[in-house]
């Protein structure tokens, strides 16, 4: 039995491509470079909001200096409109209750930037005591770096052989690799069910309350 899951946000726990989306679109057209379809952006998250942003320019307009200008504009514009379509996916509420009432410990391994990472969490989860709640923070390698998930475990004491880690992306999977962790791919968040599997998750579950058997 496992005794600590570790959850990834966005595409795992959360739906925010929508507002992650219209917020990068936002900031996109204030600089007058061209917009993507939401679509598009479920290949370009995952790295973080700077990494998202030098996907999301064109060819020849990577630069940092663009990035922090886009930078500059996505975030006011998304802490206000970051809950106008974001949701828990479904059964995830009842699964991170039912987690809780069995004593398993939970926290978040993101890397969506702390402030919004921690907002989120406590507007759409209120009722879950998470055990930590990590995301982008200057000085902390990003994932698929796996200091994160260390620094769960150091936190929590509890062994990376009595952890789970659940994500929806090849960075999860090679974050938990990297730590460890057993690793559950979900089918339901950003990236393809193939492109989970061709890096060998520990798991790999189309419905939330699959987790409950394997803890």
């Amino acid at each position: 039995m496992k005794k600590l899951v570790i959850f990834d946000l966005d595409g795992t726990i959360l739906d925010t491509i929508a507002d992650l989306a219209q917020s990068t679109n936002y900031a996109l057209t204030q600089l007058g470079f061209p917009t993507h379809p939401e679509a598009a952006y479920h290949k370009m998250v995952g790295n973080g909001i700077n990494k998202m942003f030098e996907r999301a320019l064109p060819d020849g307009s990577k630069t940092q200096e663009n990035i922090l200008a886009v930078r500059q504009l996505f975030l006011p514009f998304y802490d206000e409109h970051k809950m106008d379509k974001t949701c828990p996916y479904p059964g995830i509420v009842s699964l991170l209750e039912q987690l809780q009432s069995n004593g398993i410990k939970i926290a978040v391994a993101s890397n969506k930037y702390q402030a919004a990472a921690e907002l989120l969490v406590n507007k759409y989860f209120p009722t879950i005591n998470f055990a930590l709640v990590l995301g982008e923070r200057e000085g902390i390698p990003t994932k698929p770096d796996p200091e994160i998930v260390f620094e769960i475990l150091k936190h929590t004491a509890i062994d990376a052989v009595d952890t789970l880690y659940v994500g929806d992306s090849p960075v999860d999977m090679q974050t938990a690799h990297s730590a460890g962790v057993d690793v559950c791919g979900v089918a339901w968040g950003f990236s393809s069910e193939a492109d989970l599997a061709a890096c060998n998750p520990t798991h790999l579950i189309h419905q939330a309350d699959e987790i409950l058997q394997l803890v």
